[in-house]
């Protein structure tokens, strides 16, 4: 099997490393290609890697090919590898938005399987929201299963409406944290901590409740009772964000991203 990755980015370069360590490869060099002479010159340097410049070189070798651009270059990207693909060929793509059928129309291919990965990919702890066409075979399906693993978690979900959802919630979810992080760290350099000692307060604390919250079946509320005591100093955090709807302005947020990646599909 030969996979090729279309676009060098975050996501495409994670996603072409973690691939790379697939059994499926057989040992197989994975391809990509970028337009950029700055980022080939980069990934000459990988040896794992077949770098290309060119469509016509790489993609009618291509078994699967992996789509990492941005959405804006979609259709530009389909009708230049119109001519070069074959319908035995699987499409992944991991643009935000971008449907199924957009796929088909401007590539003429049938097997395609959309999905929407996140960030902690680069560290081997993401998760992938995916969905697949008809025409893909549940072998084939295992296949991409097996592949998108090799970067963290994947979930097959049942219509392209959940992977817009995913989008909001587990796509955009991690700069949710990152700003939550963020601002936790300002308080602590406000309170007089170093920047040192506040980025170990604020990510030691982020780690330690995840890990609880992974090892047990309590939700969420549950642990919030359990550290907020009446009156204690707990409390009066979780009512200041209560008073100041912070609940509801995370729902907001990540449903605006939600929006955004319907309206990036029309």
């Amino acid at each position: 099997m030969k996979v090729l990755v279309i676009g060098a980015g975050n996501m495409g370069l994670t996603y072409a490393q973690g691939m790379s360590k697939s059994k499926l490869l057989k040992k197989r060099n994975i391809m990509i290609l970028d337009n950029s002479e700055e980022k080939t010159k980069e990934l000459n340097k990988i040896l794992h890697f077949d770098v290309y410049q060119d469509l016509n070189d790489c993609v009618p070798l291509a078994d699967i090919i992996f789509i990492a651009v941005k959405p804006y270059h979609a259709e530009t990207v389909f009708k230049d590898i119109k001519p070069l693909v074959n319908n035995e060929q699987i499409i992944i793509s991991i643009m935000a938005g971008i449907t199924i059928d957009f796929i088909k129309g401007f590539t003429g291919l049938s097997k395609i399987v959309r999905a929407m990965p996140n960030l902690p990919a680069q560290v081997g702890r993401g998760l992938t929201s995916y969905i697949a066409s008809t025409n893909v075979s549940r072998v084939e399906l295992l296949m991409v299963e097996n592949l998108l693993d090799t970067t963290g978690k994947s979930i097959l979900v049942s219509n392209e409406n959940f992977i817009d959802a995913s989008t909001g919630i587990s796509g955009s979810g991690p700069a949710y944290v990152f700003y939550f992080m963020q601002s936790m760290m300002e308080a602590a350099l406000q309170m007089g901590f170093s920047k040192n000692i506040s980025k170990v307060l604020v990510s030691e604390t982020f780690t330690g409740a995840v890990e609880l919250f992974n090892q047990s079946d309590l939700s969420p509320n549950s642990w919030m009772e359990m550290v907020a005591s009446k009156e204690g100093t707990t409390r009066a955090a979780l009512d200041s964000m209560e008073d100041n709807n912070v609940n509801e302005l995370i729902k907001e947020a990540a449903f605006a991203a939600f929006n955004r990646a319907v309206e990036l599909g029309k």
